[in-house]
């Protein structure tokens, strides 16, 4: 019995997470009616989109993009865009897949976040307008309705694409 119980143990303690490096992958900023709309009057409409990709860079590497584009509208004029891929290789061995699966849509998210969230922030500040602040996002709960949604389609497809990134 004390055999089993180190056995499993051994296989939990050879799981291995760590981050490889992180980066911008890609970064936009856009002030299509500049200058005349900094004159402009109004509550400004902020809309914030929100996508994740997760690609397979070698054997137990992963590449994780946190996109996130924020867009501000007055009226009908778009006032900025901003918009930020904020990119990590994450080593992840050891893992079984539903934890795999797991590891990739929270925790690498969750690290790539306050960087993503400073990058919006720079934009918007550096563009001329009233600092922006991010507000946290519940990563868990968007595993959680992404793994009710592939489901509903039919089966638990993983998280993770086929190929380099």
């Amino acid at each position: 019995m004390a055999e089993q119980n180190n056995g499993a143990a051994g296989a939990e303690a050879q799981a291995q997470f760590t981050i490889q490096k992180i980066y911008v992958k890609d970064v936009s900023f856009e002030v299509p009616n500049a200058p005349a709309v900094y004159n402009e009057q109004g509550q400004p409409q902020l809309e914030l989109a929100l996508n994740q990709k997760v690609a397979r860079a070698a054997e137990d590497v992963f590449e994780v993009v946190l996109g996130i584009t924020l867009t501000c509208k007055l009226a009908d004029k778009t006032v900025y865009l901003a918009e930020v891929e904020q990119a990590g290789l994450f080593g992840l061995g050891g893992f079984d897949e539903r934890t795999l699966d797991m590891m990739l849509g929270t925790y690498c998210p969750n690290v790539l976040f306050p960087y993503a969230r400073e990058a919006i922030g720079d934009l918007v500040a550096k563009g001329g307008f009233p600092p922006f602040y991010l507000q946290p996002i519940n990563f868990e709960a968007l595993y959680a309705e992404g793994l009710r949604r592939r489901a509903e389609q039919g089966g638990a497809r993983p998280a993770v694409e086929g190929g380099n990134a």
